[in-house]
């Protein structure tokens, strides 16, 4: 009878090596889920700049059939884009910078060029820092990159 009590006192617990083991493996399986979770959030934060542009986009249009000429003062929701020296806006959560400018004609009145740069913490999302679009929904980097979807 006493062996058998020796033998289940030596089962009751775990090694020491056994720890170090679990405690390795789950500290490897994290730095790989935060490491994706970081590239995932950088993706989802791009949504705010593409919505930005298309924001921005439809604005124009809508000013243009209107007036026959593009603007640097609108913005989404008729805010105004731009100031007189040329400053760009955030968008809300502050991960872009949006300014807009002439275009390929470089008057305004005739073409423009909305362009969101990353900032903050979103200076870390090296595969699309700059989005751009403009009048002829020509999308920067292409669509192939990835950055626009």
């Amino acid at each position: 009878m006493s062996a058998t009590l020796a033998h289940r006192r030596h089962e009751r617990g775990m090694t020491l090596m056994e720890l170090l083991t679990v405690i390795m493996i789950v500290g490897i399986l994290s730095s790989i889920a935060v490491g994706s979770y970081r590239s995932y959030l950088l993706r989802t934060n791009r949504t705010e700049a593409r919505t930005a542009l298309l924001r921005l986009q439809v604005a124009q249009e809508k000013y243009f059939l209107q007036n026959n000429t593009y603007t640097t003062e609108l913005g989404p929701s008729g805010l105004r884009m731009a100031t007189t020296d040329g400053a760009a806006l955030d968008t809300p959560s502050g991960y872009y910078k949006v300014k807009m400018e002439a275009g390929s004609t470089g008057q305004i009145t005739s073409s423009y060029s909305a362009t969101a740069t990353a900032q903050n913490g979103q200076v870390k999302d090296t595969a699309c820092p700059t989005l751009t679009l403009n009048d002829q929904g020509q999308k920067t980097p292409t669509d192939s990159s990835g950055c626009w979807k």
